[in-house]
């Protein structure tokens, strides 16, 4: 399945007649995490003049972005969705999608195969094929991924992803890595000098209308507009700390009743859980559930202060780079996947406990001074390390590496690899 946005090439550059085969095993375009950062790589990409051929699953709404065409494996029977982490059904979904990445490069040439998360293995496999170079983008550590979603307890299966997850990073050309932690392991399993940092500055800011009015979208949720409102924005999976946040939620009932906390992401049984969970808890959460992605920076806008109650994982929320430039303060947990971007002059950080997170909320809607001296060194951090400007020279930066001294592209009837296989 294809859906094609025509090539708009800029007139000289030196890189409009590169083609990249790109493989995505996630839903394209959803509004969670994965998604967003390979939105915003093509984006970029194609935005210096590179044209993309992008191999993804059969979900997720299309976008319009020039040089960029969008090919869909197929859909299994039955199968209506795919949610996030390991899974029997991702498992089927990227052998469909290799399938569909290998019926294309038999067919079309390409300069390099751009990869990710564990579709570098396939990827690395075509890339072998073609004779191209091979980009890994590692938005999270896979044996890592076992654990954050409980998938399986294992040491066989872990094992088996400690093996790709090195394979992957020892045969790419170049590693992409998206936070502090992910650069340090890529570094250690030998890609030091070809491994970039480009963490995702962009956060979930993507194109479309402008969001509402921050005094229309309070007066949706029924807020007035001097209620003290802290907002959530992402994911509902467990290693997101929804739970500590209910509980939380609670303990400031009893000493701010007036304020409220307003939750935006979660699919549907998703929040119906955890609204059934904070009624048992006599938690004052209100729930927005799902919004298009051009709303958020008006939730953020009609919000007092921003929170991350993050348990566990070591990679950097998206939305913290959302609510670094947003002009809130944050509250945050006082854990790695955090402090690699954040620290006490940024952000208030708390231990991952219920009444201390109570009571960090609690201090900042007390204290709008401190308030404002937050948000104030978060916008200044979020403009001298994490600009689109910094974000679009790196990813630059790591595609000249990846195509120096590339062979040219084989010439059209000319026998390849797959025609011997």
């Amino acid at each position: 399945m294809i859906r094609h946005c025509p090539a708009v090439l800029p007139e000289g550059n030196k890189k409009a007649s590169a083609r990249i085969l790109m493989l995505a095993p996630e839903p394209f375009f959803e509004p969670r995490g994965t998604p967003f950062s390979e939105y915003h790589r093509i984006k970029a990409l194609c935005g210096i003049g590179y044209r993309i051929d992008l191999v993804t699953y059969p979900f997720g709404r299309d976008v319009r972005i020039p040089n960029l065409r969008i090919f869909r494996c197929l859909r299994p029977p039955f199968v209506r969705g795919v949610r996030i982490g390991p899974s029997a059904v991702k498992l089927l979904l990227d052998v469909l999608l290799t399938f569909t990445a290998a019926r294309l490069a038999r067919s079309r040439r390409y300069d390099a195969i751009h990869s990710h998360e564990e579709a570098g293995l396939p990827g690395l496999w075509l890339a072998r094929r073609l004779r191209v170079p091979h980009l890994y983008d590692m938005h999270s550590s896979l044996p890592q991924q076992l654990g954050n979603f409980g998938y399986t307890r294992s040491t066989v299966v872990r094992r088996l992803f400690e093996r790709v997850e090195t394979t992957m990073i020892a045969n790419s050309r170049v590693v992409i890595t998206i936070c502090q932690e992910l650069h340090d392991t890529a570094v250690s399993l030998g890609a030091a000098g070809r491994a970039f940092l480009i963490e995702n500055v962009m956060g979930g800011d993507v194109d479309g209308d402008g969001a509402p009015p921050p005094a229309d979208l309070r007066a949706r949720y029924g807020l007035r507009p001097d209620q003290p409102v802290v907002l959530y924005t992402g994911t509902f999976e467990s290693y997101q700390g929804l739970d500590l946040l209910i509980d939380a939620a609670a303990v400031l009932a009893d000493t701010h009743p007036g304020a409220r906390v307003l939750v935006v992401g979660g699919a549907p049984d998703q929040v119906e859980e955890a609204r059934r969970r904070a009624r048992a808890a006599a938690s004052p959460l209100i729930f927005a559930g799902q919004r298009p992605a051009p709303e958020i920076p008006g939730f953020l806008a009609a919000s007092d202060i921003l929170v991350s109650p993050r348990t566990s994982g070591t990679n950097t929320p998206l939305k913290i780079y959302s609510y670094l430039r947003s002009g809130r303060p944050i509250v945050a947990t006082d854990l790695r996947t955090h402090t690699q971007v954040l620290d006490s002059g940024t952000a208030l950080l708390v231990p991952p406990e219920a009444r201390v997170l109570a009571s960090g909320l609690a201090r900042l809607i007390d204290h709008p001074e401190e308030r404002d001296r937050l948000a104030s060194a978060a916008q200044a951090l979020a403009a001298a390390r994490y600009s689109p400007e910094s974000y679009a020279s790196r990813t630059a930066a790591a595609y000249e590496q990846l195509l120096e001294g590339a062979s040219p592209r084989q010439a059209p009837g000319a026998p390849s690899e797959f025609d011997a296989a």
